[in-house]
């Protein structure tokens, strides 16, 4: 993680008149390790949603953004003791919380589930394209390949971001365009720290999403109709039992 910085917050709210006006500070720590030096807390003051005024930890002093947050910023700056208590901060709030963060969550990791499915190509030179669909996987780094017949694949092929669900998990979304041919195997690789080897999932190119869905379709409606056709078999069969047969005359 030592590429992407993470970010923990906390809001304050200092004044909330009755007619509307509001005041806050947002107080958050960016950091890419549980290293004190690689945090930096951020102080930020707003008025009506208006930032005003920042502390920085790396600047090490208040910096105003407007005519009210410079000549706060410089009252805030002349004093030794809130300097040194916001300095503080970064190792009482931050580091702390930090520390939590990684103890249970971001050493901590998830493995990905995959699924493979055909559409429709939007355009282009291919009359096919396969989706690999990766999800609930953490942390976000991760690679997803494609092979053919065995051997990689790096044309024609495009991939989402690993996109956020909200919920610490990820997911991503790899796109391979091609033109079928006989015989040949498709399969999706994936590469993450969660997994002992890679994830490899082979696609079966004879038979498309949409037959899969209309033969699974078709099954459990036959499935249905033969339930159905034994239930009325037995209910006639118990009915044809319990009736007294009358001659004619």
């Amino acid at each position: 993680m030592a590429s992407s910085f993470l970010r923990v917050s906390l809001l304050f709210i200092s004044l909330y008149t009755a007619d509307g006006f509001m005041e806050y500070v947002l107080a958050r720590c960016d950091f890419n390790s549980s290293d004190l030096k690689d945090i930096e807390l951020i102080n930020s003051f707003y008025y009506n949603m208006v930032e005003y005024a920042r502390f920085s930890s790396s600047l090490g002093k208040y910096v105003g953004y407007t005519e009210f947050g410079v000549k706060n910023a410089e009252n805030w700056n002349k004093d030794p003791s809130i300097l040194a208590q916001m300095n503080a901060q970064k190792e009482t709030y931050c580091k702390h919380n930090i520390d939590i963060d990684y103890q249970n969550a971001l050493t901590k990791s998830a493995e990905p589930y995959v699924r493979l499915s055909s559409t429709e190509p939007s355009g282009g030179k291919h009359s096919a394209m396969l989706v690999c669909s990766v999800y609930d996987f953490y942390p976000k780094q991760i690679r997803v390949k494609w092979t053919r017949d065995g051997q990689e694949v790096t044309s024609d092929v495009t991939s989402t971001d690993e996109l956020a669900d909200g919920d610490w998990y990820y997911q991503i979304h790899s796109y391979l365009e091609y033109t079928p041919r006989s015989g040949e195997t498709f399969s999706c690789m994936v590469e993450h720290v969660s997994l002992k080897a890679p994830l490899i999932t082979d696609w079966d190119p004879s038979m498309t999403e949409s037959e899969r869905n209309k033969i699974a379709i078709g099954a459990s409606g036959l499935i249905l109709g033969l339930v159905l056709s034994l239930a009325g078999f037995i209910y006639y069969k118990r009915k044809a039992r319990g009736k007294i047969l009358v001659p004619s005359s």
